[in-house]
């Protein structure tokens, strides 16, 4: 008798974290217990979380299991979307070049500068007034 064998894998993107759990299945994807629909609202946001599976032509192949906390939906999606990949790749060694290839394993950087004193926000002045 086999065990089912469940991959945990961490995704990261702005200041949301998502915990990834990829195990064999038909394909279901649920983000903190809903339905990707129904978590992400816009249908881009779902669209984000499933190009691991277009890239590397598994659709309804696994089932996800996702817990995201912290930022938006847009950080959120990403978050998942690099967690998937990168479970997908520990799954078969195979995807890691084409995932590689469509910039899927790299965790985006970017973050948010903070605001600067004297400023309305990070870059962005007061009006500045002659008179």
């Amino acid at each position: 008798m086999q065990t089912e064998q469940i991959i945990n894998k961490v995704g990261r993107r702005k200041t949301a974290v998502a915990r990834v759990y990829l195990s064999l299945g038909d394909g279901k994807i649920t983000v903190n217990q809903k339905p990707v629909d129904e978590f992400f609202k816009y249908p881009g946001l779902t669209t984000v979380v499933k190009k691991p599976f277009v890239v590397t032509s598994t659709i309804d192949k696994y089932d996800v299991f996702a817990r995201v906390e912290g930022g938006g939906p847009s950080g959120q999606a990403g978050a998942v979307q690099l967690g998937i990949a990168r479970a997908l790749v520990e799954m078969n060694d195979e995807f890691k070049s084409e995932l590689r290839k469509n910039e899927l394993l790299t965790r985006d950087s970017r973050m948010v500068e903070r605001k600067k004193y004297g400023r309305k926000k990070a870059r962005k002045r007061f009006q500045f007034s002659k008179r």
